[in-house]
């Protein structure tokens, strides 16, 4: 097991270097900026199918006015994840380019949908047809997306633009800047378009849906989703953030199975594909990445060392809200040979047993989507109509859960608790806390001063979750010393435009690989950065007056 662990760590700048990819990137802010969308149209069709479930049914008018608030927005998701995803890699390019020559965001997203349209959408008469612009178009929004930004990279970078005289106004200058890429990317899509049709028969929006299909029903078989969510826990081990690797490569089949099953439970049908992102949400990742609620519970309520015990109860809030690094980073999970076992195996055991349920039993699989941080149980049971079955599974997976990692918990807490024992007998020193990853230099307390004006902090996270135990603990610190401090939280990618709103940005352990990026960005705006380990990170947000501490000391350097 430690030949395999090593073997991970030393494969760890490669999966920093994929975490990093751009585009990859950009597909995961993409969807981050379009989450709202998903989880409002997911409200409506709740309200609208639920219902139906206990024999009641909307009369016709008013079902319809529901199904047209989730046909507005969930049905044209393509066009919303072109854009964004489009506008993400335009910011990643133009922290390549010289300041005074970057790319106009706002043009690349229009021209995208344009492009989007010429390239997938079947025209009609009067318009176009709905049908790829929301979910089955997303393959075809991805390849947009890529190639517009990069179209428009070519000729600014190399400054090919319409030049007028200095007098006319930067605004109007810019429009004309914009006029050569934007012509050549429309032209561009649309000959392309117009060709591939007449060789094919058939649309790119349609054939690549078609070619993708064999991956779509392999990643959805028992060996898939095994490889897709232990490969999410595989990468968390070793303390990455997997779902940043591995979920943008499988958010298009995530949303076209969420719409696939929908439409035939709305038909009467029994919904089957299971990769889905209620599927990882409240299945897979029970507590969080590694299925790790259970662990947690046993660490608060069985654990004999005083280490589990009190991460455990410090955890146990959060985990069932599925934010589990305090148990990752505390216990902790993340390298930890003796939990390396049930850390990996917990998720896919989980996504297993849903299977067999829905193959088998005729269980409905997920068909609405909740937002990610609904207790697990709850969102089984709501994320597939109430299936029956789900109030069943729903028990079956967390005492599964529990079976696996007790073994591995007994062998953990058994170690800590003659560890402890050892350290209060004298004969070995309590481990040195993690250092930070020199990020900042170190200030000594009696040089922390509050600041005379008031100071705005931002910390950064995958989701904005983690990152707002800190930003939390940094206020309530600020709030009981009066010091003028106020602290917020975002996802990692959601900043990108507000950098010098802050005077200081805190990112989250789990996103240390895109530190550098970060820094960059910050140093370029004159804005204060900086990154914990996960140690200390779990401690910063137990103690509000370190959190201050911590964040005064950042800023005065």
């Amino acid at each position: 097991m430690e030949t395999i662990i090593k073997l991970v760590e030393r494969m760890k700048p490669f999966f920093e270097k994929v975490s990093n990819n751009k585009y990859l990137r950009a597909i995961r802010d993409g969807f981050v900026s379009c989450i709202p969308v998903i989880l409002f149209s997911s409200l409506f069709i709740l309200v609208a199918c639920v219902p139906e479930i206990f024999d009641y049914h909307w009369p016709e008018s008013i079902s319809g006015v529901l199904w047209q608030a989730y046909n507005g927005s969930m049905g044209i998701l393509a066009m919303l994840m072109v854009a964004t995803i489009a506008k993400s890699l335009t910011g990643s390019i133009n922290n390549t380019l010289p300041k005074l020559r970057q790319i106009n965001d706002t043009s690349v997203m229009i021209v995208s949908i344009i492009c989007l349209l010429l390239l997938a959408v079947e025209p009609i008469k009067g318009g176009y047809a709905a049908e790829f612009m929301g979910t089955k178009g997303l393959l075809s929004a991805f390849v947009v997306a890529f190639i517009v930004p990069n179209i428009y990279k070519f000729f600014v970078s190399r400054n090919i633009t319409i030049k007028l005289p200095e007098e006319v106004p930067h605004y109007i200058a810019q429009t004309f800047a914009d006029l050569i890429p934007l012509s050549v990317a429309i032209l561009a899509f649309w000959l392309f378009s117009i060709g591939f049709k007449n060789v094919t028969g058939m649309m790119f929006g349609a054939w690549i849906l078609e070619v993708f299909k064999p991956l779509f029903v392999a990643a959805d078989g028992y060996v898939g989703v095994a490889i897709i969510y232990g490969a999410m826990a595989l990468f968390w081990f070793v303390g990455i953030h997997g779902p940043s690797i591995v979920e943008p490569a499988v958010t298009a089949i995530y949303i076209a199975n969420i719409e696939m099953n929908l439409q035939i439970v709305s038909g009467g049908g029994h919904a089957t594909a299971i990769l889905t992102h209620p599927t990882s949400y409240f299945v897979a990742t029970i507590g969080g990445t590694g299925a790790t609620l259970m662990f947690c519970a046993m660490c608060a309520f069985i654990a004999k060392s005083k280490q589990l015990k009190a991460v455990g109860r410090a955890s146990m809030i959060p985990v069932c809200f599925a934010v589990n690094e305090p148990i990752l980073f505390g216990a902790p999970i993340v390298l930890n040979p003796v939990l390396f076992v049930p850390f990996i195996l917990a998720p896919i055991l989980n996504v297993w047993t849903f299977k067999f349920f829905v193959d088998v039993l005729g269980m409905n699989s997920f068909s609405f989507i909740l937002p990610w941080t609904t207790p697990a149980p709850i969102g089984l049971v709501v994320g597939t109509g109430f299936a029956p079955l789900a109030f069943a599974l729903a028990p079956l997976l967390l005492v599964m859960d529990a079976v696996l990692y007790y073994p591995f918990f007994r062998v953990y807490d058994a170690q800590l608790v003659e560890r402890e024992a050892a350290v209060a007998r004298g004969e070995i020193v309590e481990d040195e806390p993690e250092a930070v990853p020199s990020k900042a230099e170190p200030v000594a307390a009696a040089e922390i001063k509050a600041p005379s004006e008031e100071k705005t902090v931002l910390v950064l996270c995958a989701s904005g979750a983690t990152s707002s135990m800190l930003a939390k603990a940094i206020s309530k610190g600020a709030d009981e010393r009066h010091v003028s401090v106020k602290s917020i939280a975002m996802a990692y990618g959601q900043h990108k435009d507000v950098i010098t709103d802050y005077d200081l940005i805190v990112l989250a352990p789990q996103m240390a690989s895109m530190y550098d990026e970060l820094k960059h960005d910050c140093d370029e705006k004159g804005v204060k950065s900086t990154t914990t380990s996960g140690r200390e990170y779990v401690d910063l947000t137990r103690d509000p007056g370190k959190a201050l501490d911590f964040a005064l000391a950042c800023m005065a350097n």
